[in-house]
């Protein structure tokens, strides 16, 4: 196990700089969802590497603003995506068992449409890395309000490195504006977390973050998996 010399106070810049001291380039990426985090981690990567790793899963699923905030930033950044698929018989099979919209019948469908297009997906890529970076922000969620700058993941047996732990929401808008990072427009019309086009919707004044995603579920299982330790 690695460890790493972070004080409280510490900036999102500076872990990023601590994690490129103990990760070659090729160990460690960006998994990114074009996020209003993700996207201030893109732009503060580009100010520090130039050169990166990114990926993003595409789950076949997204809405069209999601890809156009991806062409905007590959412009701006001079970036390349590894973008991920779900494998193509699993979402056939899915399909043909279940119909297009089993996720919204139950939590283990859900999470099982979230495993054959998210989770599943990506695991390919965490063979190739030994840490990867998150927007994740304890803020987000209750299921989050532990988290830690930087953390090893038992599961995939790689280090999550969380920059935006702390942030605030604010925080995060005032960073997108001030340094004119790409942003999805759909931030504008009252969606914060952005995920697949079916399972989000617009967050209503005085809600959780997180309230658009799976708004038909418990908040206890609003996560797909890809991030619970």
């Amino acid at each position: 196990m690695k460890e790493f010399n972070i004080s409280k106070n510490i900036k999102a810049e500076e872990i990023l700089k601590k994690v490129f001291e103990n990760f070659s380039d090729e160990e460690i990426a960006l998994s990114s969802s074009l996020s209003y985090e993700d996207q201030v981690l893109t732009d503060m990567l580009y100010k520090l590497r130039i050169h990166f790793r990114v990926f993003m899963i595409d789950t076949g699923r997204h809405f069209q603003e999601t890809y156009d905030v991806m062409q905007k930033t590959i412009e701006k950044y001079n970036i390349q995506y590894e973008t991920v698929f779900p494998n193509a018989e699993d979402v056939e099979n899915l399909l043909k068992e279940k119909g297009p919209n089993s996720f919204y019948e139950s939590v283990e469908n859900r999470k099982h449409c979230c495993y054959i297009r998210k989770v599943k997906p990506a695991q390919r890529i965490f063979t190739t890395l030994d840490a990867m970076i998150t927007g994740l922000r304890r803020e987000q969620s209750n299921l989050r309000n532990n988290l830690e700058a930087i953390e090893y993941d038992e599961n995939t047996k790689i280090y999550k490195i969380n920059p935006l732990y702390n942030w605030t929401s604010q925080m995060v808008i005032d960073y997108i504006k001030t340094n004119k990072v790409p942003y999805n427009i759909l931030h504008d019309k009252g969606y914060f977390s952005i995920g697949c086009m079916p399972c989000t919707t617009p967050v209503k004044e005085g809600e959780d973050i997180r309230a658009g995603r799976w708004r038909w579920e418990n908040a206890t299982h609003k996560e797909c998996g890809l991030h619970i330790k």
